[in-house]
């Protein structure tokens, strides 16, 4: 009877929610979890799951798997409004199961936050895990990477069954191999790309404390790690990135091993960080039987998630937004919006819990590469968002001419502003700036909110 009342209140409330324009992503949960706790746990027994958790690339990745289930024929629902916490899944397992708990669709694929990851692997119990990067991230919420490293080895610990799919180039990912004895699938890049620059998360060995040696780099700490004193290094994936073909400012092309076979294909998303989330995709498609010949043309065809290199045309504007939240993922949007020389860039910085209240990483990002004299700058310069001040006063030390920021409020007139700057526009917003900004942007296209 409680799970009953439970669906009955979480499918109610969220229809009242939309009703009145709201997206109904986490409430509905909430409601649904005060009657019976254990709803997640029951609604994800009759459910193959593939949850997919860590720092960067999770909604993408998402995407991607999901799209290779459905070109294979596999039904499947997702939790595609990236509301990720247990209350946000706990309303999309409930959007999927009659008023019984019985599942429309018989497989999920659930984005999950880091921190929550660790209660609720354990109640869904996934067939495959995917753990995408760790980085350094919301220090006030997270900790430092040694935290979120362990919250997501406890989440694996209670997840006996489950194929856990990893990142072979990322040290501290590559270092829960052991949680997950016989069932880990590595994934990588067997390719070096970028300058293999940005801040290092982890510049130490996390067996022994020694510094790594690196054969190649992509960015950031990812790689071809080796420890010169103990010897853990990196594996050689069983899905891989071994050529670039071409990075194109909406898409990629690139070849991609998988189980010893090279397929080439076109990726539908540009940037190298989403080859990385392909590559993640396609091993965890494989552990769900899904052919690769299937997952790898799927590529080609992936809708990007909101908010994540999205794009809009208002007047004369083409708009990318970009979100962004930490110093190793705004150092990729930093690197892409130098390398395409856009006419004008937002930068919207907000420090609501959701983005973080701690927005000191803006410093450790690499501003300074938009004024270096590599590419043109963009003209126009915007700043917005609770802590626009801030974004401007890092702009300045990056270089720009502090007097040609402009600083804009409200969302409604940074729209008008993005539209009249024309031509190629770049924003970056924080996760509570996008969310308004975006909805904004969607109703001026005739585009659906992000929770449809």
């Amino acid at each position: 009877m409680r799970l009953f009342l439970a669906i009955l209140l979480c499918k109610l409330s969220r229809a009242l929610l939309r009703l009145l324009g709201r997206g109904g992503t986490a409430l509905p949960g909430s409601l649904a979890l005060r009657l019976c706790p254990d709803v997640v746990a029951r609604l994800a027994r009759r459910l193959e799951v593939v949850m997919v958790t860590g720092t960067n690339g999770k909604t993408t990745t998402c995407r991607m798997i999901e799209r290779m289930l459905l070109d294979a024929k596999l039904d499947c629902m997702a939790n595609r409004s990236g509301s990720n916490l247990e209350r946000g899944i706990a309303a999309d397992l409930c959007a999927n199961a009659s008023l019984t708990g019985r599942p429309r669709k018989r497989r999920a694929v659930i984005e999950c936050d880091e921190a929550a990851f660790k209660r609720v692997c354990g109640e869904i119990n996934p067939k495959v895990v995917v753990v995408t990067n760790i980085f350094r991230d919301q220090l006030d919420r997270y900790g430092e990477v040694t935290h979120t490293l362990g919250s997501i080895r406890i989440g694996l610990e209670r997840a006996q069954r489950a194929t856990v799919c990893l990142n072979a180039d990322d040290s501290l990912v590559a270092s829960l191999a052991p949680d997950a004895p016989d069932r880990v699938r590595f994934y990588g890049m067997n390719t070096p790309l970028g300058d293999g620059g940005g801040l290092s998360d982890a510049p130490r060995c996390i067996v022994c404390g020694a510094e790594y040696e690196y054969g190649f780099h992509t960015y950031a700490h990812l790689g071809g790690f080796r420890c010169p004193k103990c010897g853990y290094s990196r594996t050689e994936p069983d899905v891989a990135v071994v050529g670039v073909d071409a990075l194109n400012a909406d898409s990629s092309a690139a070849e991609f091993r998988v189980d010893g076979e090279i397929y080439p294909t076109a990726v539908s998303l540009p940037a190298v960080y989403n080859l990385y989330n392909a590559a993640a995709a396609l091993a965890a498609a494989r552990a769900m039987g899904v052919a690769p010949e299937t997952a790898v043309k799927s590529l080609a065809h992936i809708e990007r998630g909101f908010g994540r290199m999205e794009n809009f045309e208002l007047g004369r504007a083409r708009i990318t937004m970009i979100l962004v939240k930490n110093p190793a993922g705004c150092d990729r949007a930093i690197e892409y919006l130098a390398s395409q020389s856009f006419d004008a860039a937002a930068f919207c910085l907000n420090d609501g819990t959701a983005d973080g209240t701690d927005v000191s990483w803006i410093w450790d990002a690499n501003f300074e590469r938009l004024f270096s004299g590599e590419s043109p700058a963009p003209k126009t310069l915007i700043v917005s968002g609770t802590r626009a001040e801030d974004m401007r006063l890092r702009l300045k030390y990056a270089g720009a001419d502090e007097g040609s920021v402009r600083v804009i409020r409200g969302e409604r007139e940074l729209a008008d502003a993005l539209a009249a700057a024309g031509g190629k526009v770049c924003v970056l917003p924080t996760y509570t700036a996008m969310l308004p900004l975006r909805a904004e942007l969607a109703s001026r296209v005739g585009r659906k909110e992000f929770w449809k």
